[in-house]
């Protein structure tokens, strides 16, 4: 509430008291003298009032104000009140301080408050533990210089504009896996969160393992069969009934024999190094055996497939991988796109690096589904797919791939028109080689 102005009555006041002293010296012939001793009177009482003044504010304020009447009183009492909701407000700003710190310290997770410049302003014991951070020793350390992996370095230096996680090993503890997030907040400060996936690792570790080794496992006793099957298919093809037996057989056999392979290669791509250090690849040239491949794959369908490459557009890294995920994009489209329709592979390239986009007439896929298609052995119509021979691993492989070449899968799609797979690489593993006739 805005209080009342004080400045009326002061002036009345003075005047009250100042005008008929000044005409009783007028009147004595002492005006000069009266008018002078008035104001240093004022002088005196204003002089005084301010050391009093000066005096409880060099104490603090906190106490009682002195008793003291006037404009003065009121200037006491203004900045005492003032001076208590001001203590007030820092108390309760502490009390929120310490219950956002208490909070942070029962979190299982280490927290560790940064500023603009990744300076560190606060951490709770578990940054301790995890991260062999100490408090307050490290206060106003740069994070990137205590915690040295280059990974984590890597993602520091990104996640401030672009969100995302980071899994590295513990500083502390070469066994330990650490999953990282740094989270804005506040005016420009972040909040860097770390825990413990030792656990989800190892079982992710296992889990790899074990498809690996199963499907090493079946691949030669499928072999086996599918070489038997062939021997029966050619004895018994005089026998009908017994014949069609064998040949569904046959196409079971094949359908295992497809699905332990991209086991395999996806088991590869997880858990393997690249074979050989990476080489640049003619794609353009690459995309011409894969349309004839492709095209032998369509048969009586006759798709139309249409390849618009840069000319001399290469791209680093391991060739066999990028050929399997180009493969599984052309050939996927070529399985599920009706007969007659038009196919386009595009490889192109802009300031922020090259792309190859797979573009089909098909029947399309609902929105809801994108997210979800480079999961493993995830189908949107498990039906047709079975019919097609997939095995559902296609897409995972190719995200595989992809990442292994610092790149990403982008999926568009629209029920009824078709859809759009680009793979994005970075422009550090592109290049434009001349081509002959630009050399001559």
């Amino acid at each position: 509430m805005q209080s009342r102005n004080p400045w009326p009555g002061v002036i009345a006041g003075t005047l009250l008291v100042g005008v008929p002293i000044a005409l009783l010296g007028w009147s004595m012939g002492q005006f000069w003298a009266t008018i002078a001793f008035l104001l240093g009177a004022a002088l005196f009482w204003n002089l005084s009032h301010l050391l009093l003044l000066e005096r409880w504010l060099r104490q603090g304020g906190r106490s009682e104000p002195p008793d003291v009447r006037g404009l003065w009183g009121l200037a006491f009492d203004h900045l005492y009140r003032r001076r208590r909701r001001h203590e007030h407000r820092v108390h309760r700003l502490r009390q929120y301080l310490e219950r956002y710190r208490d909070s942070a310290r029962a979190m299982p997770d280490a927290v560790v408050v940064l500023n603009d410049d990744l300076r560190i302003e606060w951490l709770n014991e578990m940054a301790t533990q995890l991260l062999g951070l100490n408090w307050p020793d490290d206060e106003g350390q740069r994070i990137t210089h205590l915690l040295r992996n280059p990974a984590f370095i890597a993602f520091m230096e990104s996640a401030r504009t672009t969100p995302g996680s980071v899994t590295t090993a513990s500083p502390l503890h070469d066994d330990q896996q650490l999953e990282f997030r740094l989270v804005p907040y506040g005016d420009a400060q972040f909040l860097l969160l770390a825990r413990d996936t030792t656990h989800l690792h190892r079982l992710e570790v296992m889990r790899r393992d074990f498809i690996a080794n199963v499907s090493h496992e079946l691949r030669t006793p499928l072999t086996v069969l599918y070489g038997v099957v062939e021997t029966l298919e050619d004895e018994l093809a005089d026998q009908p009934d017994k014949a069609r037996s064998v040949k569904l057989l046959r196409e079971q056999s094949e359908r295992m024999k497809l699905l332990v392979d991209d086991l395999l290669t996806l088991s590869r791509l997880e858990t393997g190094s690249p074979k050989g250090p990476p080489q640049w690849v003619d794609v353009g040239a690459m995309l011409e055996t894969l349309k004839d491949e492709a095209e032998l794959l369509s048969g009586d369908q006759h798709h139309r497939i249409e390849i618009h490459a840069r000319a001399g557009l290469e791209l680093r890294g391991a060739e066999n991988e990028l050929r399997s995920a180009f493969a599984n994009l052309l050939f996927n489209a070529v399985k599920y796109t009706p007969a007659g329709t038009r196919i386009e592979l595009r490889w192109q390239s802009d300031a922020d690096g090259a792309r190859l986009s797979v573009i089909d007439e098909g029947p399309g896929i609902a929105r809801h589904h994108l997210h979800r298609l480079t999961e493993r052995f995830y189908r949107v119509d498990a039906g047709r797919d079975q019919r097609r021979g997939g095995t559902g691993l296609g897409l995972a492989i190719v995200k595989h791939v992809l990442a292994r070449h610092g790149g990403h899968l982008e999926i568009d799609s629209q029920v009824g028109r078709g859809t759009r797979f680009t793979c994005l690489f970075p422009l550090s593993i592109t290049r434009i080689e001349p081509t002959e006739s630009a050399k001559n």
